[in-house]
């Protein structure tokens, strides 16, 4: 499954919200950044030559990209990893909780905004819908499998992960 495949990790962040609502930590990306570019997506990318491990990559990315230190996360799962369909990545997900509060600080040449939409929202099959996705990566309209968030378009990766993490998480697999 791997072979040729490059290695990127990233942080899948939840929190409870003052309700108890469990919510999903998305990024929006800068429309600029390449092949992802204006997408929502998780915290990560490709390992350094100083990370110890995939953690280390998910956790320093996170930081990097919207501020979240090492610290404030309390890391839950190790998740089983997923590869892209299109773009050539091996993604191997961490799902980690974070305070509800967290004071978000974006590193805004890649990162342009912080959604938290409700886990139960996501995970219902009528917030589905057959969505156009455009970015400077994809001029012409993707018509894609997605979820509106606020106006942006969920789908790919990071919707695939979360079809198989969110049934879980609400059934209560993890403390969170």
């Amino acid at each position: 499954m791997s072979v040729g495949l490059r290695t990127a990790a990233v942080l899948l962040p939840v929190f409870r919200d003052a309700e108890g609502e469990l919510r999903i930590v998305l990024v929006v990306r800068a429309d600029d950044g390449g092949q992802h570019g204006g997408q929502l997506g998780l915290p990560g990318g490709k390992p350094e030559p100083g990370d110890a491990n995939l953690l280390a990559t998910a956790l320093r990315e996170a930081e990097e990209e919207v501020g979240l230190s090492r610290g404030a996360v309390e890391v839950v799962a190790e998740l089983e990893p997923l590869a892209t369909q299109a773009t050539g990545w091996l993604v191997h997900p961490f799902l980690g909780r974070v305070a509800p509060d967290t004071r978000w600080r974006l590193q805004e040449t890649e990162i342009v905004g912080i959604l938290t939409p409700a886990a139960r929202t996501l995970a219902d099959p009528s917030s589905r819908a057959t969505l156009p996705f455009s970015s400077l990566w994809f001029r012409e309209p993707l018509l894609v499998d997605g979820i509106d968030v606020e106006g942006h378009v969920l789908w790919g990766m990071t919707l695939r992960l979360l079809d198989d993490v969110l049934p879980r998480l609400l059934a209560g697999a993890w403390e969170v």
